[in-house]
């Protein structure tokens, strides 16, 4: 800046005085000496900058610190030099522009993954910038106990991300339901690995008849109300029906999938149009012309960019793609989210702190959030967990369900119940949809083969197996159960109750010692135990004073005969597809 522009502060873009570090991937205030430094905009004043179209205004001079009398105008810290950061030159001076580096692409791709977190029908973020100020713009409701009181840093993730139907603000008639009180019309499940390598996106079709669970519901009084649950109806009614909350629907995802959420996101119809139109629109592909009259959706075959009004219409059609039904515009739906991840990861989205304050506003005032969630340091420390994510490795698909053979008309569906359990324990499981080549998946590869070689080998016969049953967990009488299965219908005579074990496990486990690794082999293959319940280890002594091995039902235990060898592979018929590649709605 020359000497005439260093005074003139209404040529001062803000957004340019904050450069990302490539150290700590965060944007830091980088002022020249006699620059002002900016304000940062707060809440109240969103319609009045709206209205305009200029900058903040500056509040306080370079090198000095603001102090915030209310959330309005949150306190900015001043310019300061982080170790390892050079200062910026002297004015009159140039600088040199450091070089990109590794890190500091690898950062861009860690808050690509962040906002995408956000994102249901559209996109929100959480942007490093204004973290307090961003907090005003949050609602929450209370997860009513239905989760695991969120997610963890160490721990697989489950999102539930719901999409409703309800019609609030104008230029929503044409859309849904006049009367709904907002169902949850769209819903996905986001199961992200503990080791954060890969994910798997489980839509659930909103005509699939469920089970809805009793639901205790946080009413605005703050006392609790118990919502009676209903068998045998769709999954959208799971929200918005009866006064049903969020909350209900996660109930109902649990009883369905096995998998308890860790934390909930709402979106509805305005919530599309504001998050698409902050991302400048996301790019479709169409294998046809579409003209749907339900949904206003009117485009041509080939590419488009869609935002707003149009992006919402896109996510809404169905009688124009695949068979005219939901399970068509859940395909449409997935196209969109792998289309609008692989936009912010390869534009210039996340290297613009202008663009970054627009997401930010845009998201966090479009979502609802559990109240566990409630925060923008919590939604933060989520983002940068699914920003570990690469998007090859995360998989969009959907509940296997039939059409309901109650049904002359076909109107809903139900569980494929030959290919649903495996989905769900894949993802109970914690077992990657998709291949995963990286260092982390390698080491889960080895430990995976090092627990299938225990049970390769010569068996004993049933018997010769001495073994001991405690119950670890599984449900009560789970121990003599087993017993009299293994001794009456397996042969396995040499065995005997011995109680409760002294600690509950997660898992059934069998310990042996080393002179008994053939009986474990053939008590691992009439239980269906999978290598990694072998625990090689000493053997304990029967009531007979010889060596025995020890079998501890743990709480994934189904009862006896019931194999608990987990699947490893999705079946050939449940459709799936990544987020990295191009999809067109035929």
């Amino acid at each position: 800046m020359d000497a005439q522009g260093r005074g003139r502060v209404e040529n001062i873009d803000p957004a340019d005085q904050w450069v990302l570090n490539p150290d700590t991937g965060e944007y830091e205030l980088r002022l020249s000496p006699s620059a002002p430094q900016s304000a940062v905009p707060g809440p109240r004043r969103r319609a009045a900058r709206a209205a305009s179209g200029a900058p903040a205004a500056p509040e306080a001079a370079s090198g000095s610190r603001t102090t915030a009398p209310d959330r309005d105008a949150p306190e900015v810290p001043g310019p300061r030099r982080r170790r390892g950061v050079p200062e910026e030159p002297a004015p009159g001076r140039r600088g040199r522009r450091p070089a990109k580096s590794k890190s500091k692409a690898k950062k861009v791709l860690l808050w690509t993954g962040g906002i995408m977190s956000f994102v249901l029908l559209g996109t929100a973020g959480a942007a490093y910038l204004y973290l307090e100020h961003l907090n005003d713009n949050i609602t929450s409701v209370s997860d009513d106990g239905a989760g695991t009181g969120g997610f963890s840093k160490d721990k697989a993730i489950n999102l539930l991300v719901i999409g409703t139907d309800k019609r609030t603000g104008s230029g929503n008639e044409g859309y849904g339901d006049s009367g709904s009180v907002g169902h949850a019309d769209t819903t996905i499940l986001l199961h992200v690995s503990k080791d954060r390598t890969n994910a798997t996106a489980l839509s659930i079709p909103r005509d699939l008849i469920v089970d809805v669970p009793d639901c205790p519901t946080e009413q605005e009084d703050g006392t609790s109300e118990v919502i009676k649950g209903t068998q045998g109806v769709r999954f959208n009614t799971s929200l918005g029906q009866d006064g049903r909350t969020p909350s209900c629907t996660m109930r109902t995802v649990t009883e369905l999938t096995g998998v308890t959420p860790d934390n909930f996101m709402v979106a509805d119809f305005n919530a599309v149009k504001t998050l698409t139109t902050a991302v400048d629109g996301v790019e479709v592909c169409l294998a046809k012309d579409i003209d749907d009259p339900d949904s206003h959706l009117k485009l041509p075959e080939g590419t488009h960019t869609v935002q707003g009004e149009q992006a919402l219409a896109f996510l809404r059609t169905r009688h124009s793609v695949g068979f005219g039904g939901d399970l068509s515009r859940i395909a449409i739906q997935q196209q969109f989210l792998g289309s609008l991840m692989r936009k912010l990861k390869s534009n210039d989205t996340l290297t613009s702190p202008t663009k970054m304050i627009k997401l930010a506003e845009a998201g966090t005032k479009a979502l609802t959030v559990d109240s566990q969630l409630d925060s923008i340091t919590k939604l933060k420390d989520l983002g940068l967990e699914l920003g570990k994510l690469n998007t090859k490795n995360l998989t969009f698909t959907t509940v296997p369900v039939v059409d309901n053979p109650a049904e002359k008309v076909k109107a809903t569906v139900v569980l494929n119940r030959a290919t649903a359990p495996t989905v769900f324990q894949m993802i109970k499981d914690d077992v990657s949809f998709t291949e995963v080549k990286e260092q982390a998946q390698a080491s889960k590869d080895a430990a995976a083969a090092a627990a299938a070689a225990r049970l390769k080998g010569t068996q004993s016969a049933a018997s010769e197996v001495r073994v001991q049953v405690m119950n670890g967990g599984a449900k009560s009488g789970s121990a003599q159960a087993t017993l009299s299965w293994l001794q009456v219908e397996e042969g396995v005579t040499k065995s005997e109750n011995a109680g409760n074990a002294p600690a509950a496990l997660s898992r059934t486990t069998l310990e042996y010692g080393p002179e008994q690794a053939a009986q474990a082999r053939k008590l691992a293959a009439i239980m269906g135990l999978p290598g990694t319940a072998l625990k090689p280890g000493e053997s304990v002594t029967n009531s007979q004073g010889l060596p025995t091995m020890t079998l501890t039902l743990g709480k994934d235990f189904k009862g006896a005969g019931v194999s608990l060898t987990a699947p490893t592979t999705v079946p050939d018929t449940v459709d799936k597809s990544t987020a990295d590649k191009v999809e067109c709605a035929k």
